[in-house]
């Protein structure tokens, strides 16, 4: 497979070549940092929900859902990205998500404590050092390909995060830069210093071949790859793209339309990640179930299926989570870290 060092690259090509890479079905790993700033999505969130996105268009900034889960973050040349990109059928390919990320993440761990950072692997997907995460991670199925993406955070910018974000007031925004400031850290921070981007490159690549053999070292990505992320740039860099999860909502958790129909909006805060929902609840059944949340679910597009398992169903926690329940084990659904039970909760919260 190719290992690719391309460090700053364009915050389009960020993103697309490993995305092109997994639709031309091309073991990869990609080392690179986005030139210019942007905002990053997880495929299962709700754009508008997250970000304010009037600051983000007033200040220059992108935003792009990828498709990948989890959760919204502010990325920039202070965060050096690592992308890999295998065949799905690869032999020593974990089934199990936990496990897959561990496998995958240990390298990552590795090369932060080789730079002097005292990094540790915690479940689901973070790297954490001295109790604070030092990098964020996700997977994602595309193709038949499996995504590891994740970032060696060298710096941050915590005010900038705080400020795209959408929240109800600035006295919430302040306590949204507090608390990253608090759980979030760097290797600036960790070891008052920075590597050399290709220093912590090839020693991460180093380390992938040892348990995925040899890597052609390259510092330009191939034709093919240049010319299917261009095809997804135009996809993808539309707003039927990034709203693509956006559908009914509103400001309280519960609207009455006429006796018996409620709007209903609810979020819960599961070990896995946040999970948002909206539905009307007519005469104690659901309809227009709709999820989205910075979650994992794999395979990806199973969440429109559960959504839809979900028309019908009685608004009763037990009866949901049989039905969740249910189809997990139908379609071999995983959830890493979030439960049938979980899910059913939010639609009829205690």
């Amino acid at each position: 497979m190719d290992y690719y060092f391309l460090d700053k690259v364009s915050w389009e090509h960020s993103q697309a070549l490993y995305h092109a890479a997994a639709y031309l079905q091309k073991e990869a790993l990609f080392i690179l940092r986005p030139a210019t700033p942007y905002v990053c999505i997880g495929f299962h969130q709700d754009a508008e929900q997250e970000i304010d996105l009037e600051f983000a268009r007033a200040n220059g900034i992108p935003v792009f859902r990828r498709e990948v889960g989890g959760g919204a973050v502010y990325l920039d040349s202070g965060q050096l990205f690592y992308q890999l990109i295998l065949h799905k059928n690869r032999p020593g390919i974990p089934e199990n998500k936990i496990e897959l990320y561990r496998k995958f993440l240990t390298p990552v761990v590795e090369t932060y404590r080789k730079f002097g950072v005292d990094a540790a692997y915690k479940p689901v997907n973070d790297i954490i050092a001295n109790g604070r995460k030092v990098s964020g991670n996700g997977a994602a199925e595309i193709n038949e390909m499996i995504v590891i993406v994740g970032n060696f955070i060298m710096d941050f910018n915590y005010e900038m995060m705080s400020k795209c974000l959408r929240v109800p007031n600035e006295k919430f925004r302040d306590k949204v830069f507090k608390t990253l400031q608090e759980n979030l850290s760097t290797m600036q921070r960790e070891t008052g210093s920075i590597p050399e981007t290709r220093a912590l490159g090839d020693d991460l690549a180093r380390r992938y071949e040892a348990i995925l053999g040899p890597m052609t070292h390259k510092t330009a990505p191939d034709a093919d790859i240049l010319a299917k992320g261009e095809a997804l740039q135009c996809e993808h860099h539309s707003d039927e793209w990034l709203l693509a999860n956006d559908r009914r909502r509103t400001d309280t958790r519960q609207v009455k339309i006429r006796d018996g129909v409620y709007v209903v909006q609810n979020m819960l805060k599961a070990p896995g990640g946040l999970i948002r929902v909206t539905a009307i609840k007519e005469d104690g059944y659901l309809r227009e179930v709709h999820i989205s949340g910075d979650f994992f679910i794999y395979p990806a597009e199973a969440l429109p299926e559960l959504e839809q398992a979900l028309e019908g169903a009685p608004a009763d926690v037990a009866a949901l989570t049989e039905r969740i329940a249910a189809f997990y084990q139908e379609q071999a659904i995983e959830t890493p870290g979030i439960k049938a039970e979980d899910i059913a909760a939010v639609f009829v919260p205690a």
